[in-house]
C-alpha cells in the first residue's frame, strides 16, 4: 500500500510536469519525455558519467568527514556541559556564515583546488550535524543511564544498547539531511571554482540556455540519492530499529 501511494504520487507529479510542459509549449520548459531522451543522449555520448561519478566522489568524501567530526563534537556537547558553552559561540557562527562566503575564501587561500572545494562543503555543513546529534544526546533518558551505573553494566554494553539506540533516529534523520545539503552546495563549489563534475556541467549549460540538458544531469543525481536511499538508508533504518 505505502509503495502504491509512492507511485501514484511520482505518476501524478511527471503526469502534472508533462501536461503544463504542453500547456506551456516553450524549450525553456522540457517535457518529461525530452529530459530523459537528452539524459539517455548524455549517457550515450559518454559525457554524463564521468562528471557523475567526479561529483559522487566529492560528495561522499565531504559527507563522511562532516558525519564523523560533527557525530563527535555532537555527542561530547550533548553530553557535557562544559564542552558546550566552551564551542557554542563558534557553532552559532558556523551555523550563520552563508556557504558562498566558505567556498569563496577556501578557493582564495587553499587555491581552485579538490582540497579548497572539498574543504568548503566539510566547514560549512559540520555545525548542521554538530546542533542535530547534540540535541539528540540531550534527549536521552538519563533514567536508563541511572539504571545501567546501579548495576553496573559495561561501558561497551552502556554504549550499544543504551546510547545508541535513542541516538538512531537522529543519527539517520541527520543522515539524509546532510547528504541532500552536501549535494547541493557541491554544485555551488563546482559551478563557482571547478572545471568537471555536474555542477560545472550546469554552468556550461547554462551559459547557453540549454534547460533540457541542465533538467537531465539533475535528473540523474537525483536517481543516484534515491537509489542510495533505497539500497543503504532505508535497509539501515529497518536494522537498526529492530530493538523496538
Amino acid at each position: 500500500m505505502k509503495n502504491q501511494t509512492k507511485l501514484l504520487s511520482f505518476l501524478f507529479f511527471v503526469i502534472i510536469w508533462q501536461a503544463l510542459s504542453i500547456f506551456i509549449n516553450s524549450e525553456l520548459f522540457p517535457s518529461v519525455i525530452n529530459i530523459i531522451i537528452s539524459l539517455a543522449k548524455h549517457i550515450i555520448d559518454g559525457e554524463l558519467l564521468p562528471h557523475l561519478l567526479i561529483t559522487l566522489y566529492r560528495v561522499f568524501v565531504a559527507f563522511f568527514i562532516t558525519m564523523f567530526i560533527g557525530l563527535i563534537f555532537g555527542m561530547i556537547m550533548g553530553l557535557s556541559r562544559r564542552f558546550n558553552d566552551m564551542f557554542d559561540f563558534l557553532l552559532i557562527v558556523g551555523l550563520n556564515i552563508p556557504a558562498l562566503v566558505t567556498i569563496i575564501i577556501c578557493y582564495i587561500w587553499f587555491g581552485l583546488t579538490d582540497l579548497s572545494a572539498i574543504l568548503a562543503v566539510i566547514i560549512n555543513k559540520i555545525p548542521v550535524v554538530i546542533v542535530n546529534i547534540r540535541e539528540g544526546a540531550r534527549a536521552i533518558e538519563k533514567k536508563y543511564i541511572d539504571l545501567a551505573k546501579v548495576y553496573k553494566v559495561p561501558k561497551e554494553d552502556l554504549i550499544k544498547k543504551i546510547y545508541l539506540p535513542q541516538m538512531y533516529p537522529y543519527i539517520l534523520a541527520t543522515t539524509r539531511l546532510v547528504l541532500s545539503l552536501i549535494w547541493k552546495i557541491v554544485l555551488v563549489v563546482e559551478l563557482l571554482g571547478r572545471s568537471d563534475g555536474v555542477g560545472f556541467q550546469i554552468s556550461v549549460y547554462f551559459q547557453f540556455f540549454d534547460i533540457t540538458s541542465i533538467f537531465a544531469y539533475s535528473l540523474a543525481f537525483i536517481l543516484v540519492i534515491l537509489l542510495i536511499e533505497s539500497i543503504l538508508l532505508r535497509p539501515f533504518e529497518k536494522r537498526i530499529e529492530r530493538w523496538k
